[in-house]
């Protein structure tokens, strides 16, 4: 799919719903790999808004504004994500992010040494990758593979009934024909970006 129509369908689907983070996230990426920097930090922002734990965001968002040399932002939304990363647990974003500071003489040690308190979980219960919150965890996993026992060791079933929601939208917005591989594998890109397991 040409940039421009899939920067369309992604602008299409976040001006359908300006609540859905998902079409947010993924104009914001498509603008970011297109150049557009300055819109790809408005839709980045949006995000942000309606979603702060979403980690990745920071880290290309980040990139954007390096790329219009707002180093001193960039720093800043680095070393936002760069905690909430730690405090949820994801450690690519956290990583890369503190990787990016790194390179700018920028280091956070805080995040580098201690690993954040454990929060308790019980029996049937999962500390949500998504929300960031120790829930009622899935009864089954929603795939058979390896990809659906890790959702629902790293998914509530609270978040995962809300993307089942937002993949009915994936797929009526974006017009996907589950038949064809490619569109199965930019399905999936959707749902792992919705439930922060990228």
């Amino acid at each position: 799919m040409a940039d421009s129509a899939r920067i369309e369908q992604f602008r299409k689907m976040a001006n359908d719903d300006p609540n859905n983070e998902l079409g947010h996230f993924s104009l914001g990426r498509a603008l970011l790999e297109s150049g557009d920097y300055q819109n790809s930090i408005a839709s980045f922002d949006r995000v942000i808004e309606l979603n702060k734990n979403i980690s990745k965001v920071y880290q290309l968002k980040a990139s954007a504004l390096l790329k219009l040399e707002r180093k001193d932002e960039a720093i800043e939304t680095l070393k936002a994500g760069a905690r909430i990363a730690s405090e949820r647990g994801d450690l690519m974003p956290k990583n890369e992010m503190l990787r990016m500071l790194g390179e700018m003489g920028i280091e956070m040690p805080e995040l580098q040494q201690k690993a954040s308190p454990q929060q308790q979980v019980g029996e049937g219960q999962v500390i949500c990758h998504r929300c960031g919150q120790v829930k009622a965890r899935m009864a089954h996993p929603p795939f058979s593979n390896a990809q659906g026992k890790m959702i629902q060791e790293k998914i509530c079933a609270d978040c995962w009934r809300e993307w089942i929601g937002m993949g009915t939208k994936v797929i009526n917005e974006l017009r996907l024909p589950l038949s064809d591989p490619q569109a199965q594998k930019l399905f999936e890109q959707h749902m792992l970006e919705f439930l922060n397991l990228q």
